[in-house]
């Protein structure tokens, strides 16, 4: 068995992850369907801009491991709705999570299977917990990148799925040049 770096090189200005085992981009085309304005959504297509970066470190998928990994979200709207990461429960429903915000100004979109949701703002230094059964995206507000670390069970698994067909009930958007949390079933 060969024994994983148990370190990277975290870029503290940029959030940048050096030497990550795993580094992933999703653009606009990655996240079809996850932005209320299918409309606005078709326009940036052309484009297809980077949403965000992700690169994280290596450990075995058993209890008691933990993996690490950095974001970094580019400024930008899709329509009135700010760029943000796909998100995710986690497969393992006891597993939690912490974030340490960077760089940038963001917010953690909290979602319970209930429907309930919360936002939480991140700033630079902003450490947020993310309680086991909930799933998490967060969401750059600023006008610069907004990067993240964030710690989970290695174990803990990801439910994409459950996020691509249910969405989340919260949702965060430009209002009067200000990030504004509504609910999801709102109208464009």
């Amino acid at each position: 068995m060969t024994v994983p770096s148990l370190t990277a090189l975290l870029d503290l200005l940029s959030g940048e992850l050096r030497d990550a085992a795993a580094t992933y981009t999703r653009r606009l085309s990655d996240m079809r369907g996850y932005y209320r304005d299918p409309e606005a959504e078709a326009r940036l297509l052309a484009d297809d801009p980077l949403i965000y970066t992700y690169g994280e470190s290596f450990a075995p998928e058993v209890e008691g491991q933990l993996r690490f990994g950095s974001t970094i979200i580019q400024p930008g709207r899709v329509g009135d709705e700010y760029f943000m990461t796909r998100g995710h429960y986690h497969a393992r429903p006891e597993a939690g999570e912490v974030y340490l915000a960077l760089r940038g100004h963001g917010m953690l979109v909290l979602d319970r299977r209930d429907g309930r949701g919360e936002a939480l703002e991140l700033r630079p230094g902003t450490v947020a917990y993310t309680p086991p059964g909930c799933a998490h995206r967060a969401v750059n507000v600023g006008d610069e990148p907004f990067s993240f670390f964030s710690v989970w069970p290695a174990n803990a698994g990801h439910d994409y799925a459950s996020i691509q067909r249910d969405g989340f009930s919260l949702r965060v958007v430009e209002r009067n040049g200000r990030p504004t949390v509504i609910p999801a079933r709102s109208a464009p």
